[in-house]
């Protein structure tokens, strides 16, 4: 069982490693579901809260508050932009970081587009229909006609709620370019994403890899943008070997 397996790790380290968890645009806390055992046989966990800020630096400024001194951080999607944002303004507070199906380029005047026109559907009411509408480009082809990842989705998104989502979409579409930030990353780095990922292309994945000193990259076939749910073994095994890395 993963919780055995990760006690074993547990009463191997030295000093136990503390861990931020950021979910992703329109995502609860249960995303990280499954990893949950794993970071925790590790350490402490934290879950930032996305949930009260339209700016990225405002989330990352929210996580920092509530953070230890020092942690290790995970972000997927739009978890990952925050995770960068904590990058730029506390370096020295972060051991380990996991960047997991997102990107380090700003939004494009396309997906700018794209979320000012999602922002209309919530303002008329239609945000249930939104939530179900987005859900087959988030998993990787072959999964889409599953039942439980899209009752997964819908769980995440309604706990989320259309408040939030219009304050989130605001702080994407505003969100920084951190690839001239990415070669000032000095502690260790997993770079995780699905080849299958419709919504954040690979090649993204491959250039904060390339760009970040030392990191490593795990291209997981047969998953999407919801990469966590979908291939947990595979974000598991990643995150282990970054903490492992991360621990003092």
């Amino acid at each position: 069982m993963p919780c055995l397996r990760g006690s074993e790790a547990f009463e191997d380290a030295d000093t136990p490693v503390h861990t931020v968890l950021i979910p992703g645009l329109l995502c609860s806390a249960r995303l990280y579901d499954q990893l949950l055992p794993i970071v925790w046989s590790y350490g402490g966990v934290t879950i930032a809260d996305t949930r009260r800020d339209s700016t990225v630096t405002g989330m990352a400024q929210r996580l920092l508050a509530a953070a230890p001194g020092r942690f290790a951080l995970v972000g997927l999607s739009m978890g990952g932009y925050v995770a960068l944002e904590v990058m730029r303004l506390a370096p020295e507070r972060v051991s380990g970081l996991a960047l997991i199906a997102t990107s380090a380029r700003p939004d494009s005047p396309e997906q700018v587009a794209s979320r000012r026109e999602q922002e209309r559907a919530v303002a008329a009411g239609r945000f249930n229909e939104l939530v179900d509408a987005v859900y087959p480009v988030l998993v990787d082809a072959d999964t889409v006609a599953r039942t439980d990842p899209a009752d997964a989705w819908r769980t995440l998104a309604l706990e989320i709620g259309p408040d939030a989502f219009v304050a989130q979409l605001e702080a994407v579409m505003s969100g920084p370019d951190s690839r001239p930030d990415l070669a000032a990353i000095r502690c260790p780095t997993a770079v995780i994403h699905g080849t299958g990922d419709r919504l954040i292309a690979p090649e993204n994945a491959v250039e904060i890899a390339d760009g970040v000193p030392g990191a490593q990259l795990t291209l997981v076939p047969d998953a999407g943008h919801m990469i966590a749910p979908e291939q947990p073994g595979a974000v598991e095994t990643a995150g282990r070997g970054l903490l492992e890395a991360a621990a003092p």
